[in-house]
């Protein structure tokens, strides 16, 4: 009998055995590799509205604002503006036909903004640090373009951006960032000013009025400098945290850097 029992524990304990080394080998296996945005058709014009098949590091993966839930999930993906340089002659323009009101009361009447969200793409090629603007309610229509400086769009006066070798201005037409009353933000996440990438150096508003709503993007060297930080612009419609957004990701080539 004593014989029949060890036989027995001797068994358990070498179960036991394998299945915790099965438990560690598990915990330990990397994560499948993800594809890169450059397998990514990119659009033929700057107004393409073809949606191409959502890539995650192309979709801000690196800048949510929160922690994936589940339910999460790329509607779409569509770059709008491939890599180039958008010079103070040829802003990037996209155009997005909106109704007005787009929603009925209580909802906002115009696409509103819903959080901000800063990231780095070092592994794709090029490489890319990028800043994203989530809507609610649809995409708004935009511009971008370089600027000599930010200025205020009530007061006139121009709004500081240190440490930056570029200045780019997104403009967001038929969008807000503000409640109803207009006494509070709608923007719920966003980091801080100062982000401190090297091509995405800072941010700051420079107006939210009448339908108008306006950012200013700093990057980290003149674009005029051989080799050109070039820009490129990806809209995600997606699922985050249970809210349907739509997301103006503005990317900057940080392969200067590199």
């Amino acid at each position: 009998m004593n014989a029949i029992r060890n036989r027995r524990t001797g068994t358990q304990t070498a179960v036991l055995g394998t299945l915790t080394l099965l438990l560690v080998l598990t915990a330990c296996t990397p994560p499948a590799p993800q594809p890169s945005p450059s397998s990514q058709p990119p659009s033929q014009s700057p107004s393409a509205t073809a949606t191409a098949s959502p890539s995650p590091s192309a979709t801000g993966d690196a800048d949510e604002t929160l922690p994936p839930q589940s339910g999460d999930k790329v509607i779409s993906s569509t770059v709008t503006h491939d890599w180039s340089v958008p010079g103070p002659t040829t802003p990037f323009h996209t155009d997005h036909e909106n109704p007005v009101p787009i929603a009925p009361p209580p909802a906002a009447p115009l696409p509103t903004l819903y959080a901000i969200g800063a990231g780095q793409h070092p592994s794709d090629v090029p490489p890319y640090d990028q800043l994203s603007f989530r809507f609610s309610g649809g995409f708004p229509s935009y511009d971008v373009e370089v600027v000599p400086d930010l200025v205020d769009d009530g007061s006139g006066l121009p709004i500081p951006m240190p440490g930056t070798g570029t200045i780019l201005e997104v403009t967001f037409r038929g969008a807000q960032s503000h409640t109803a009353d207009g006494t509070a933000s709608t923007v719920t996440s966003a980091p801080a000013p100062a982000i401190g990438y090297q091509a995405l150096t800072s941010y700051a508003p420079a107006g939210d009025f009448e339908g108008v709503l306006s950012y200013g993007i700093g990057v980290g060297r003149p674009m005029s400098t051989i080799p050109e930080t070039k820009v490129r612009v990806t809209e995600v419609e997606k699922i985050e945290q249970g809210q349907h957004l739509y997301v103006v990701a503005i990317q900057l080539d940080a392969t200067a850097w590199k």
